[in-house]
């Protein structure tokens, strides 16, 4: 069919009269619903319990947030370290049956976390330094570098 027979067709059909009733008598129902008032779907009991729970849902909130950004840098630090120690601990649990290839990474390992005891110092004086959140990740990254060089170096790896 193209446009202009679609066009026709459109006009036609448009042109014929339409005899659509509905099968049964819908103005009573329109003009009860119109002429009584609307019913509030809330009543007086209802309305107070749903408000309190929305502002103890609220101060709740609120009370959360207040205690997570109190110092939030400090939990910056606090789960950096938290994260470091856990990994710390798996990689030494996981090497402790191989022999390490020097005798001073244990040496090395103790200069690293005087490192890191220096920077988490420096960071009480000034926790919203990010140069020295930076610093203490690349600290326990350095940590856990050693320890894995020390007992799996990558020219024993396949």
């Amino acid at each position: 069919m193209s446009k202009v027979n679609f066009d026709d067709f459109l006009k036609e059909e448009l042109a014929k009269p339409s005899d659509t009733a509905p099968s049964r008598d819908l103005w009573p129902g329109i003009e009860r619903a119109i002429a009584e008032p609307a019913k509030t779907p809330l009543s007086e009991k209802q309305y107070w319990p749903k408000v309190t729970g929305i502002a103890a849902c609220f101060i709740a909130g609120l009370l959360a947030w207040n205690v997570s950004m109190t110092h939030p840098e400090q939990n910056t630090m606090r789960d950096l370290s938290v994260l470091f120690e856990q990994q710390k601990q798996a990689l030494l649990v996981q090497y402790e049956a191989q022999p390490a290839l020097t005798n001073d990474w244990q040496q090395q390992l103790d200069e690293l976390e005087q490192a890191e005891q220096a920077v988490k110092l420096a960071l009480q004086n000034d926790p919203e330094n990010a140069a020295l959140l930076k610093m203490l990740a690349q600290v326990y990254q350095q940590q856990l570098d050693l320890i894995n060089r020390v007992h799996a170096p990558s020219w024993q790896q396949i």
